[in-house]
């Protein structure tokens, strides 16, 4: 691709903003959001109430593409530029289920020690830790829902 000053409005119009975004890392290097959007809105000559409007899909935009990274100082680089160990890693669905894991696990454990108090207490009422209550639970995926819907 040629550079950003030698493209005219109209080949700019033609590229996404994340086309435009890794052509600016590429120039200029390092820079945050809020700077690359306003780049892109005068590159492309759009009114100013654009960046209030379209800011956040802009910045989700950045966070779901592989060629872009953002580091510990809020600034974006090119990914290829960087080892993994200097980035921020935004969360995502698949870290989510991670930390729902470890979630229940520490949940487990606190029952057990509970469930050790009950032991140590005075009173002898039975415990009963079956699933009976749970027999009858079906866990759907979000896909499944939508079908149900």
């Amino acid at each position: 691709m040629s550079s950003l000053k030698e493209m005219t409005k109209e080949d700019l119009e033609l590229l996404s903003n994340k086309e435009i975004t890794n052509l600016l890392l590429e120039e200029n290097g390092k820079m945050n959001t809020a700077d690359l959007y306003k780049e892109i809105i005068r590159l492309l000559e759009l009114p100013s109430s654009t960046f209030d409007a379209k800011i956040g899909d802009y910045y989700t935009s950045l966070t779901t593409d592989k060629r872009f990274i953002l580091l510990e100082d809020g600034l974006w680089d090119l990914r290829s530029r960087h080892t993994s160990d200097k980035a921020i890693i935004p969360v995502n669905d698949d870290d989510e289920e991670e930390d729902l894991e470890l979630d229940e696990k520490e949940d487990s454990d606190e029952i057990d020690e509970e469930e050790d108090s009950f032991e140590d207490s005075d009173e002898e009422e039975e415990y009963d830790d079956s699933d009976e209550d749970l027999k009858d639970l079906v866990v759907l995926e979000e896909d499944e829902l939508d079908l149900e819907q």
